[in-house]
Order: C-alpha cells, then structure tokens, then sequence
C-alpha cells in the first residue's frame, strides 16, 4: 500500500509547492527544470522541503537513466559501476545518480566522484541536511551547483494539506480550522511531517471529520527537531544568545526552553551566558558575570530539572541588563596591536625590581599611585601609549570611568 508521501507527490514542476526563491518563474534553478538540462548540483536544506521530490522531477525531466543511492549504504564500489556503465553510454543516454545523505561519504568516498561529474559522463544530484560546506569537500564542492532549500512556510504547508486531502480523499476530509492551525504549527515547515501526521488523523477519524479533540492525543509529546550534531544545534543557541544580546527576555526563554526540552547540556548553555555576559553586558553592568558565574556553578552542583529556573534567572539577566561590548572591542583591539603594530619592550620602571634592580636598573622610577591622592599618578605605562579602550554611556560603565575623569583633571590642576 503506497503512503499519502507517495500518492501526493508532485508529478512536474508545475504541482511543487514552496522554495519560490528557487523555482519561481525566471529563477536559474527553474529554468534548468524547464530546460531539461541539468548540472550536477547540491540540494541541501531541512527535512520535509522537497529536495528529493524535486530530484524526482527533474528525473523525469530529462529522461534520464536514474540510480537511486543512499551515502549511508552505499559504497565506492557500487559507484564504480555506476561510472563504468554511464561511461559505456556515454554521449548515447544520460545517467542520473541521485545521492541522499551525501554527507555521510568520507572523503576518498567523495573523490571517486570527481572524475565523472568533471568529465560530464553523469549527472549526480546530491542531497542532505547538512551545511554542504563543512562535510563535502572543495574540490567536489567547485563542481557542484548549490541551492539551499529553506523550511516550508505556512502557507506552502496549508497548500500543501489542501492538495493532499484533494488529490487522497477526493476533498472528502472535513478539516476545522484549529485542527489545520495545529497540524501546521506541529509540522514546523516539514511537509513529510505534515502528511504522515494526516494520514494518521484519517485513520482514526470518524465521518471523515478532523478537529481539536481528535489530534490532541499526538501532540502530548510534541517531538522538538533539535540535533546536537548538525547546524540546526547552532542556530538555536546562536538565537538565544543573539536575543540576550538584543535584550529580548521573551524570545531568550523560548530558546532556551527549546534547547532545555530537546535534551541540551545545560553546562553548555551556562557557558554561553558566561561569555554574553561579559561580551554583551560588560562594564554596563558587572553584576552580570558574577550571576552567570554563580549560575554556572549552581548548574553543575544541582542538575536538570532544577537547573532550568537558574538558567532562566541568569539568562533573563543578561537580556535585562544594560549593554555595552568595550570589553569585548578592546581586548580585539590590544591585541591586533600586539600582531600587526609597533613592538613595544616594557619600560624600565614597570619592570620587575625584585632580581636586577641594582645592576639594570628595574623599576627604578616608578611611583606607587597609593602615595598620591586619589591614588593616581601619571606615568608611563607603554611606551608610545595607543588608545584601545572607548568607553560605553550606558549603565554602570559611565560611573567606572568618573574615577579616571576626576583623577585625571584634579591633577592638572
């Protein structure tokens, strides 16, 4: 028995739903499908976006020869054979290998696949969820023609689900409009979530009705994509750290909520507030490092579940706190200095006087602050002094730097 995925499925480029950035008309990608005439090319993008049924398409497009392989299972010694027959064909049939999970081939796996597609002997579509860019290597990747493929939007899902129960059910299935809000919202821009989780609402429905009470009992444990492994990990908690930043308390806790939910390390998280607090917060407002500190040794004495009220309480800090990034800057800033500036050797009344100071002379000259009011003294302190540090107006950090102001003018005067 076909699955609704295979039933629904579109025939031509026509029946795609969604990735308009990519196959709207006038697009390159479009008129390559429109054209018949295929490149070798990366489709990459989140599961459910239509990378495969797009591959299919463009399968039937050309008229193609199609081998179907998967990078998990396949080895170099099936794609050998592979090259050898579309090199026996060659010129007289076209040859499509459609590669899934691409990323899984190591990279000796990877080469063998460079003198064909260079040569133009076969057309490989490879698809994946994975950044291309971390797990294919450069020489197969110049090759390749890349289109990333984005999660599918609301409105490509409803179409989608309006299409299926049209093109499945003969229109027969009665959908209210909660019910279609929550399937939507639980597919996440996945369309093969979308469809197998409709397939299973027909199932158990009766008189062809789907509404609340009816998919309540599948979302009791909404299943959260969230894989440590690939670049959606990165994205979310660089969301979070990007909504502390932009003081957003909100969208900070559903970040961190996702990451909590999903299974996430929570020293991990912990350690992302350490470095937004000084980072972002800085010299606004100090007391944020030390409530992050004191978060981070809290989550590591005290564990999940606990551990998520401290993660909110110091994360929630961080996003209220006044902002400033001069740390941050001036640290960058010292220390591109000390690469690409002038060298500069330590004067000799800063150097150390507990070793040498009778023969070389070290430390002599130098003024204890302590012994001058304010305990301040002007002094050299780097030969040829360049200025890294630009203080912030904002918090605390203006009342950091009265102290010099005042120092400074009290002794000119």
């Amino acid at each position: 028995m076909k699955s609704l995925t295979n039933i629904v499925a579109p025939k031509g480029i026509e029946e795609f739903v969604g990735q308009k950035h990519l196959l709207s008309e006038g697009k390159f990608l479009r008129k390559s499908v429109d054209s018949g005439i295929i490149k070798s090319c990366l489709f990459f993008g989140p599961s459910g976006s239509g990378k495969t049924v797009l591959a299919n398409i463009i399968a039937d497009k050309i008229k193609a020869k199609v081998f179907r392989l998967n990078a998990v299972t396949s080895g170099v010694a099936e794609f050998k054979k592979i090259t050898d027959y579309a090199k026996s064909l060659f010129e007289k049939e076209t040859v499509l290998v459609i590669l899934d999970e691409i990323h899984h081939f190591n990279k000796t796996q990877q080469d063998v696949l460079l003198p064909s597609i260079e040569k133009d002997e076969l057309i490989v579509i490879g698809i994946t969820t994975e950044n291309p860019f971390f797990y294919i290597n450069k020489a197969l990747l110049s090759r390749f023609l890349i289109f990333e493929f984005k999660k599918h939007t609301k409105e490509d899902l409803s179409n989608i689900l309006d299409n299926s129960i049209k093109k499945a059910y003969g229109g027969k299935i009665e959908l209210t409009d909660k019910a279609r809000e929550i399937i939507i919202n639980y597919s996440d821009g996945d369309a093969r979530r979308l469809l197998n989780f409709l397939e299973s609402c027909v199932l158990i429905s009766k008189n062809n009705l789907i509404d609340e009470d009816l998919i309540k009992d599948f979302l009791q444990n909404r299943y959260v994509y969230y894989d440590k492994k690939d670049d959606n990990h990165y994205d979310i908690i660089s969301a979070f750290i990007k909504s502390m930043r932009g003081s957003d308390p909100d969208a900070a806790l559903y970040w961190l909520g996702k990451m909590l939910y999903a299974g996430e390390d929570p020293l991990f998280i912990a350690r992302r507030i350490l470095i937004a607090a000084s980072e972002d917060v800085g010299l606004a407002n100090s007391m944020a490092l030390v409530v992050a500190q004191s978060a981070f040794e809290a989550v590591k004495n005290i564990g999940m579940p606990e551990a998520r009220i401290i993660l909110s309480h110091a994360a929630l800090y961080v996003a209220l706190s006044p902002k400033s990034n001069s740390a941050y800057l001036a640290i960058d800033r010292a220390m591109d200095e000390v690469k690409n500036g002038k060298e500069r050797e330590v004067p000799i009344h800063l150097k150390d006087s507990h070793l040498d100071s009778d023969f070389l002379g070290d430390g002599k000259g130098y003024k204890y602050p302590h012994d001058y009011p304010h305990h301040y003294v002007e002094q050299v302190y780097m030969i040829e002094p360049k200025k890294f540090y630009e203080p912030s107006g904002e918090g605390l950090e203006p009342k950091l730097n009265e102290y010099l102001k005042k120092a400074k003018n009290e002794k000119k005067t």
